[in-house]
This record gives structure tokens, C-alpha cells and sequence, in this order.
């Protein structure tokens, strides 16, 4: 009996001893501004500075790659993106060749184009590509700004038809049948990277990171005390400084995704011009201030925020049923705020 007794003390000794040596990580943050345009900020916990640092050289590394190969606007040595994806020759498109990274992204566009009913639809590039340009010579120029003329979109969007985007998965090749057509992933892409890469980090062991790209949200693991982290939902009315964040959520292994109007846009008249074009009607949706995602893949997050978007309240309620992890929360024009019916499970006090 006494031996046992003394097993034991020594078992507990031994467990207390590792519970002290258990080393605490503490928490970096690394901020960029070299993919998808936009602000990427790296928060993680580690044993040292060395370590988060080559995992986020490792991670920024992922983020590149997929920026140059979504991009439209920029060719790359050596690449063939959807930039040259875009590209004609003689009036016509080319069949290229392509990274596995866009014909996979491509055929997950094109299933998110079927189940969202065209709302989110990566073949509106012809249509996008003009409501860019005119927002860019507003933005450059607020005193000239102009919106398109009505029969310049309604001909563009002539040429949107998802199924002109031919996908050979097993030659790895993607060709625009259309030679009008265009595709803009801008709904998606960045969403589906940072889904990538945190699929990545989870296989590499990496837990304990906070992702943000732009504004697309993904957690990865709980923070190094064993808390989920804390995220704030954007108050889409930037005027109210008082209250920056209309929701915080407790996330762990979660990625949290926000389409709104106030952030990309330009002015005409007084009137705001956003970047989230209606496929219906080709202007800017003016349905919400905002909708935010919360769900498990960051490319549906990304995917579903603009579909929903784009669609009224009671469209967008009925196609999250289709998605058990996927919950919503709407910004009206107005200032009214409604969640999906499992939304508040994540929602924690200021």
C-alpha cells in the first residue's frame, strides 16, 4: 500500500513539474501589403519571435503564389494566370495550360455560380472590368466622376454566360469560348487562398494564427491560453466612431467573411458607388450596408457574403439552409440589423 502511495506522488510530481515547464508562447503580429491588393495581417502565438516569423515567410510565400496566379490585371514571368487566361489573340481566346490552383478555384467558382443562382459568378468580368475603370478615373478624378452608360453594361453582360468558361481538368487547361468574355474572380479568389493557407498550416502543425486578408477572417486554432478569439463584425456606418464593431464573435477554427459598401467605392452626384455589382440589374446592390459570413472555409465565406449580397433577405435566408455551418448576419440600408437563426451561438459582449 505504501508503495502505491508513493507511485502516485510521484506520478503527480511528475505532471506538476511538466505543467510548469510547459512553455507559454507569446503573441506577434506581421502586417503586409503585397497580395490581393490589400492589408494582410498575421497574428500568432510562438515560443519565439525566430518561429513566427519563418512561419509566416512560409505563409506570405502560399499568399503570393495565389495572388499571381488570380490576378487579372498583372502577367508574371513564367505564369499562366487569369490575367492571360483573359487575353486574346487575333479576337479569340487560346486554351492555356494551367496551375492545379486555378482549375480547382475555377471549378469551385463555377459550383458556387449553380447553388448561389448566378449571384456569385466569376464569368461577370466584362461587366466588372467597366464599373472598375469608371471607379478608378472617380476616384482619381472625384470632379469628372460618371457612372457607366446603362446599354454599355446590358451589352457587356451579353457576354457572362458561366458555361462559356470550359474547364479540362484532366489536361489542365481553361479556355473562354466567348471572345468577349471575361472572368473576374474578385468574389472568391481571395477567400479561397486564405482557406489554402490555413489548410496548410493546419498539416504543417501551426496553430494559434489569426489570418486576415482584407478583411477575410480565418482562425486557425485556439489562442495559447486555450480561448477562442475575438473578432469584431465592422460597423458598415464608418461615421459612427463611437462604435466601431457591431458584433464580436468567439471563434476557434472559423473564418468570418464581410461583403459591405463602404469600403471600395466612389461618388457621383453625392451618391455612393460601390464595387459589388448586381448581376440583375449591373449597378451596385443596394439591398444591405453589409453581410457577413461566419462559417468553417474561408471560400465559401467569401462566396456566399457576396451572393447574399446580391440577393433580398428571404432569398438569402432560404439558400444558407443549403450550408449546415455556414450563419449570416444583414446590415440594412437603414441601419437594422437581422442574423440567421444560429448566428448568435458565436455573438459574446463588447
Amino acid at each position: 500500500m505504501k508503495r502505491i502511495c508513493s507511485l502516485l506522488l510521484v506520478i503527480v510530481a511528475l505532471i506538476n513539474i511538466a505543467g510548469c515547464n510547459k512553455t507559454k508562447k507569446e503573441k506577434f503580429t506581421d502586417y503586409s501589403f503585397d497580395y490581393f491588393d490589400t492589408v494582410t495581417i498575421i497574428v500568432g502565438y510562438e515560443e519565439s519571435k525566430d518561429v513566427f516569423d519563418s512561419n509566416c515567410e512560409k505563409i506570405k510565400k502560399l499568399l503570393e503564389e495565389y495572388h499571381q496566379l488570380y490576378n487579372i490585371y498583372n502577367t508574371y514571368d513564367g505564369v499562366n494566370n487569369l490575367c492571360a487566361v483573359n487575353k486574346t489573340v487575333d479576337g479569340e481566346h487560346v486554351e492555356l495550360t494551367v496551375d492545379d490552383k486555378i482549375i480547382e478555384m475555377l471549378q469551385y467558382a463555377k459550383e458556387m455560380h449553380d447553388v448561389t443562382n448566378g449571384n456569385m459568378n466569376v464569368a461577370m468580368g466584362s461587366v466588372l472590368s467597366i464599373w472598375h475603370n469608371y471607379r478608378e478615373n472617380g476616384i482619381n478624378d472625384p470632379a469628372s466622376a460618371t457612372i457607366p452608360p446603362l446599354d454599355q453594361l446590358m451589352t457587356a453582360a451579353d457576354h457572362t454566360d458561366i458555361d462559356d468558361l470550359i474547364i479540362d481538368s484532366e489536361n489542365k487547361t481553361v479556355y473562354l469560348a466567348d471572345p468577349e468574355m471575361k472572368l473576374d474572380v474578385g468574389a472568391i479568389a481571395k477567400g479561397y487562398a486564405v482557406e489554402k493557407a490555413a489548410e496548410w498550416m493546419a498539416e504543417q502543425g501551426i496553430n494559434g494564427y489569426s489570418l486576415n486578408v482584407g478583411g477575410n477572417i480565418r482562425i486557425v486554432g485556439k489562442r495559447d491560453d486555450g480561448n477562442k478569439w475575438k473578432v469584431g463584425i465592422e460597423n458598415p456606418d464608418t461615421t459612427d466612431t463611437e462604435h466601431p464593431y457591431i458584433e464580436y464573435l468567439m471563434l476557434e477554427d472559423m473564418s468570418v467573411v464581410t461583403s459591405g459598401n463602404y469600403q471600395r467605392f466612389y461618388e457621383v452626384d453625392g451618391k455612393r458607388y460601390h464595387h459589388i455589382i448586381d448581376p440583375e440589374t449591373l449597378m451596385p446592390g443596394e439591398n444591405f450596408r453589409s453581410v457577413t459570413v461566419v462559417c468553417k472555409s474561408s471560400a465559401l465565406g467569401d462566396a456566399l457574403s457576396t451572393a447574399l449580397f446580391n440577393m433580398n433577405y428571404e432569398e438569402g435566408v432560404a439558400l444558407l439552409e443549403k450550408f449546415r455551418d455556414a450563419e449570416a448576419l444583414w446590415v440594412f440600408p437603414d441601419g437594422e440589423i437581422k442574423h440567421s437563426l444560429r448566428f448568435k451561438k458565436y455573438c459574446v459582449g463588447n
